[in-house]
């Protein structure tokens, strides 16, 4: 009998379940390989496009990039545009609504050419770094225009005398220093090199400008002074405390990136001779330089081939760091990006005194990116995640240090109270190519610059920004997906995960469902994800083999299980012919093959199979399939039209028995959006004639329109045939309903809304899960959204046979009401039970239209907050359970304004102490959170049922006199 459906489209906000503001993160594997999950004191609150901050007249396609950024003193982010050739201001007052404001271009200020490198705001000015070299290398030039904040107008503009790069300001106030790179020409071959190498002269050097003290005044720049710190002598030779650091090449320094101390010491990388010098902003003295050294990395991806295998190293090789920073006066951490020569994965902490090394990270940086599905294939020859930005900020009492991967589009945070252990706590994820790393401690935000910018794949360059403490509330919290411990690797390396294309139910655990990655991961591989913890983690990966045994790389876009303890996997080709269906034992081997009818695949271009489910068993199993856009009727010229109408894409059925194929019509919503299409990227089975389909566009970001769960009923009577089709017979094209709006969810992480919602699955207990395909970081910003939409007997309708709220069997209405009269209130927990300090969302149906409704936990009330009902009734609410909350049987009750009260069980479970333990510098981490225990025992409280569903018992509350 088919499953009914509900009347009013679900919006996401009212059914998510599970991965709310302030749940869990799983930041680092534990001892025994399982992520250890903690409470996050980072949150993403906004994610602003810059383009959307151009100034008029200027295309908005265009490449615009946010690099390096500060912030002033009313909440204004100011951010560099080298590629814009202009600085962009953007109101942060409001973090979770960030509003440009305009732009300075920097041909209005000096010339058409000049770009800026970096900014710094100090009380009424902003100081903007300017390159104007225009790639005269031999002849490098820049200047320091002094901005009024108040009306953008430049009040000074000091000659720096060469080709500057990096600012920093002296926390009195007193001094700022910028790096006088000097940067060499790639492309140029000195005397005796390679294409490329140093020494290409002038050599660089530090200009020091005082900003007080001495007669300066600070908010006079015209009382300000400028002195150059060189590391050379006259006569072009490096002075002695240079010479003597082992530097690659000391006559040529190539300063990059400036910090500052309480005690108004200058710490400056040299990035290309891989060292680090530190000078005395008061005398203006070289005191001491160091070689930032060498490191040897094992337990690392370094071959470009799709596949994520951390069983390669690197041999020693120099940190070549490019960021820097102190950690109090005497530690200074690094990234170590590289550059000609080097550039390590990871960071490092030296002791400022003599250079020696703290601690490193070795292999574990490189590791949170594939533990977090961010592995960078394409740079894995290279220098992997490449860690480029990174800060220290003391937020609350606790020092945290932020790195940021240029090249897998994450921010890592780490506790840094004691620097010779740093405890990672979280990944924070990005649009590409975070940079500008800023921390404003004052306002708990946290801003991230973005460089990566190219508008014909939509990846554009943006300011992000975090809070650190409570996220708003609805949030959806990321990480929602991470991998434990790899079963088979001798050193407890992550499961290697990415490009989830397709979603499946387990059939026989409830806390699983099953997912396979596309063709970015080689080879194909069906992971298997335990949905029980938050974030949800991948505990097992099954590679794909031929019927030989080989392995295999498959563009596999849908995945059902057979019932047997096989697979199903719809594979989509390059070409029409090479979209097919393929079955595997429960190693992965592949043991049969079902092909498309050539009548199809003649039609079929590069947008072919994108999903599979099963129903029935045995002599009456069905395969149903999804093809993501309409039959051409010349897939080589899509002007020639289609085989079944605009917009009408195809459902297939396949009889396992008889070997027969049979067709329904799906019509596809319509784009008139130039670049965009809309298809289908899954199906699923909600019982033998009712399916979920995704349907979605092809947009990402504040673009992004259509991502949506809809369901369709099969009519009476069988599909068409391709013989009856041939003979003129009709396509029956289905009906269809909106079930679930994915994009308010998507959108609720505040990062780029991810284009590809791919996977949707059914899990055993009832409970609906979908993923989005980060492709492998392709054009894209590698984050994987994976999310919990609630129970589909909420969703989709009971399985009685009747529309939620109807008839039950035997005749009388839920709750024992008359027939004909509302539904009494009631609420849906996502979850039975909480982590005390995590959240659980409400879901509630039967409300008065925008009633508001108060949510409280008992024995002792504590009020959780509040949330108004839709003109549907239904209503949503994250709450958070507070971290003091005894672990036990609590209630939660929802208050209606005439007091009554609707109530669910809810456990809470004790969160365990966080553990810290030390380590030297071998590069392990310690790590910050619970014990890795808990979620096992939590696991096994968890209701088999899946969400705590309801309730109901409803009472008139006393009311105050």
């Amino acid at each position: 009998m088919s499953r009914p459906l509900s009347i009013a489209a679900l919006a996401v906000a009212s059914i998510i379940a599970a991965g709310a503001a302030g749940a869990a993160a799983a930041p680092a594997l534990a001892a025994d390989g399982e992520p250890e999950a903690s409470v996050a004191p980072f949150a993403r609150t906004a994610t602003y496009p810059v383009f959307q901050n151009v100034p008029d007249g200027v295309d908005p396609a265009e490449a615009t990039v946010a690099e390096i950024s500060t912030i002033t003193d009313d909440g204004t982010v100011v951010y560099t545009d080298a590629l814009g050739k202009r600085i962009g201001f953007v109101d942060v007052t409001d973090p979770s609504n960030p509003v440009g404001t305009g732009t300075v271009e920097l041909a209005e200020l000096g010339h058409a050419d000049d770009q800026p490198t970096s900014v710094a705001a100090y009380g009424d000015f902003v100081l903007v770094v300017i390159d104007e070299t225009g790639g005269e290398f031999t002849a490098p030039k820049g200047r320091l225009d002094v901005l009024r904040v108040s009306d953008r107008t430049v009040v000074r503009s000091i000659d720096l005398g060469g080709q500057p790069d990096s600012i920093a300001i002296s926390n009195d106030g007193a001094y700022a220093a910028i790096a006088i790179e000097n940067q060499r020409d790639e492309e140029f071959t000195p005397e005796g090199g390679d294409e490329g190498d140093l020494p290409q002269l002038p050599g660089g050097f530090v200009q020091v400008l005082g900003l007080g003290g001495d007669g300066r005044d600070p908010a006079d720049p015209a009382t300000w002074t400028l002195d150059a710190v060189s590391f050379l002598n006259d006569d072009g030779t490096p002075i002695d405390v240079i010479a003597a650091a082992g530097l690659d090449t000391p006559e040529d320094p190539e300063p990059e990136y400036v910090a500052i101390n309480s005690r108004n010491e200058l710490a400056v990388t040299l990035q290309e001779n891989n060292g680090i010098a530190i000078i005395d902003l008061a005398t203006r003295e070289v005191t001491r330089a160091f070689s930032a050294g060498s490191v040897a990395v094992s337990g690392i991806d370094v071959k470009k081939d799709a596949r994520i295998d951390l069983t390669g190293s690197i041999p020693a090789t120099p940190r070549e760091p490019d960021a820097i920073a102190w950690i109090g006066d005497d530690r200074l951490a690094t990234a170590n990006e590289g550059d000609w020569k080097g550039g390590t994965r990871g960071w490092t902490v030296f002791d400022a005194a003599d250079g020696d090394v703290v601690w490193d990270a070795g292999n574990t940086f490189e590791r949170l990116a594939v533990q977090h599905g961010l592995a960078n294939n394409d740079r894995a020859a290279k220098k992997g995640s490449e860690p480029e930005g990174l800060a220290v900020a003391e937020f609350d009492g606790t020092p945290y240090a932020f790195v940021a991967s240029e090249r897998s589009n994450f921010i890592a945070v780490y506790d840094v109270s004691d620097p010779a252990a740093p405890a990672f706590v979280q990944v924070l994820f990005s649009t590409n190519g975070p940079e500008g790393i800023l921390p404003v401690p004052g306002r708990d935000l946290l801003v991230v610059s973005s460089e990566t910018d190219d508008s014909s794949v939509n990846v554009r360059a943006s300011v992000n920004v975090y809070v650190f403490g409570e996220a708003p509330a609805g949030t959806i919290a990321q990480p929602s997906l991470v991998s434990g411990v790899d079963a088979s690797s001798a050193d407890g390396a992550p499961i290697g995960w990415q490009a989830l294309g397709a979603l499946a139910g387990n059939p026989t655990d409830a806390t699983h469902v099953w997912a396979a990655s596309d063709v970015a991961v080689a080879p194909s591989t069906v992971y298997s994800i335990d949905v029980s913890r938050t974030p949800a983690v991948v505990d097992r990966a099954i590679h794909i083999s031929d019927e030989q045994g080989a392995p295999v790389a498959l563009d596999i876009e849908g995945l059902a299980v057979d019932g047997d303890g096989g697979f199903w996997l719809a594979l989509e080709g390059a070409t029409g012919a090479a979209n097919q269906l393929v079955h595997t034992d429960g190693l992965g081997l592949i043991d049969r093959r079902v092909d498309l009818p050539a009548d199809v695949t003649a039609h079929v271009g590069k947008w072919g199979l994108e999903g599979v489910t099963v129903t029935g068993s045995g002599a009456d199993a069905q395969l149903w399939v999804a093809i993501q856009r309409p039959l051409w009727t010349d897939p080589a010229n899509a002007a020639a039209g289609t085989v079944d109408g605009d917009d009408v894409t195809r459902i297939g059925r396949y009889d396992l028995a008889g070997g027969e194929w049979s067709w329904y019509g799906y019509r596809l919503e319509h784009t008139s959006v130039a670049g965009d299409w809309l298809g289908l990227s899954e199906i699923t089975a909600i019982d033998d004639d009712t399916f979920a389909l995704i349907e979605r566009d092809k947009l990402n970001g504040p673009a992004a329109a259509v991502k949506r769960v809809t369901t369709v009923d099969l009519p009476a009577g069988a599909g068409a045939t391709d013989a009856s089709l041939a003979a003129g017979g009709t396509l029956p094209i289905l009906e269809k309903r909106t079930a679930i709006d994915v994009l308010a969810a998507l959108r609720a992480t505040h990062g780029w809304t991810q284009e590809k919602l791919e996977g949707f699955a059914i899990a055993a207990d009832g409970q609906l899960y979908a993923v989005t395909d980060n492709d492998g970081l392709a054009d894209a910003t590698g984050e994987t959204v994976f999310l919990r939409l609630g129970d589909a007997d909420a969703v989709f309708g009971g399985g009685t046979g009747e529309e939620p709220g109807g008839e039950e069997p035997g005749g009388e209405e839920p709750g024992g009401e008359e027939p004909g009269q509302p539904d009494a209130p009631s609420i849906t927990l996502g979850a039975s039970t909480v982590v005390a300090g995590g959240t659980v969302v409400v879901s509630g149906t039967g409300f008065e239209p925008e009633a508001s409704v108060r949510f409280e936990l008992r024995s002792e009330p504590v009020a959780l907050g509040g949330a108004t009902a839709a003109a549907d009734g239904t209503l949503s609410f994250t709450a958070t359970i507070p971290a003091s909350t005894p672990a036990g049987a609590h209630t939660l009750v929802a208050i209606l304004p005439d007091g009554t009260e609707v109530s669910a069980a809810l456990t809470v479970a004790a969160a365990a102490a966080p553990v810290g333990s030390a380590t030297g510098a071998s590069g392990d981490l310690a790590s910050t959170g619970v014990e890795p225990g808990w979620a096992l025992g939590l696991a096994g409280l968890v209701l088999a049922a899946g969400g705590a569903a309801a309730v109901v018992g409803t009472r008139r509350r006393r009311q105050a006199a």
